[in-house]
């Protein structure tokens, strides 16, 4: 399913307001992201770090 942008940005404001924090990978035209929650530092990294590397998906 392709989202618009604006759905994007709705869609993550309110997982935002949920306590969700969403990461997109920064590849244009790439749909990857990674949405989590009360998640440990080290673990926080590593999905930030899994979403925004192009190459790793």
């Amino acid at each position: 399913m392709d989202q618009s942008p604006l759905r994007e940005r709705v869609s993550d404001a309110v997982a935002l307001l949920a306590g969700k924090r969403t990461i997109r990978c920064p590849d244009p035209g790439c749909r990857v992201s990674v949405r989590y929650r009360h998640v440990a530092p080290d673990e926080a990294k590593r999905l930030t770090d899994l979403a925004t590397d192009h190459t790793r998906h």
